[in-house]
């Protein structure tokens, strides 16, 4: 601290006294009077504040990380126990662990895919098929109905032409 005239500094009455006690207080502890030292103080606790947050931060993502790898581990030794239940029960039993061999699980995913898209064309088949019928003139359908009445109307234009009445 510098030396300052006395009188000049208000607190020079306190650091007086503070010093003139005979023994000291360790490290931060020890009060200062000088705003300056005040100031340098409060930012390494900040510092300090700071690096312990980021720390903690750390400390938290690890435990999070370990749980996580704790819960797939117990995921994985189960669905090898179930496996090898499975495996020991017959086939029956093994159809219904989907998860029992992972060797297995593209071989199963196609399959599904495969009897999807075959549900599907099966679908659009019979909806097409359908609606050619409806086309076609199936019984009870307006297209049948117009169908029916082209007939009719070709021999009225037929008899008109001739002179005789149409048949009915």
């Amino acid at each position: 601290m510098s030396q300052t005239a006395p009188g000049s500094d208000p607190l020079e009455f306190l650091k007086s006294m503070w010093n003139g006690m005979g023994f000291s207080l360790p490290g931060m502890m020890t009060p200062t009077l000088d705003v300056n030292e005040l100031e340098k103080r409060i930012a390494d606790m900040r510092a300090v504040e700071h690096w312990l947050k980021v720390n903690l931060g750390m400390l938290q993502t690890s435990i999070q990380g370990l749980e996580m790898q704790r819960a797939t581990l117990s995921a994985v030794q189960a669905l090898s126990q179930s496996s090898a239940r499975g495996a020991s029960g017959g086939p029956a039993e093994a159809a219904a662990l989907p998860f029992a061999s992972p060797a297995m699980w593209p071989w199963n995913m196609m399959q599904q895919a495969a009897a999807g898209m075959q549900t599907a064309a099966t679908n659009a088949v019979q909806a097409a098929s359908n609606a050619v019928q409806q086309a076609a003139g199936a019984p009870g359908t307006a297209a049948a109905a117009a169908a029916a009445q082209k007939p009719a109307d070709a021999q009225a234009g037929a008899a008109a032409k001739t002179g005789q009445k149409p048949a009915k």
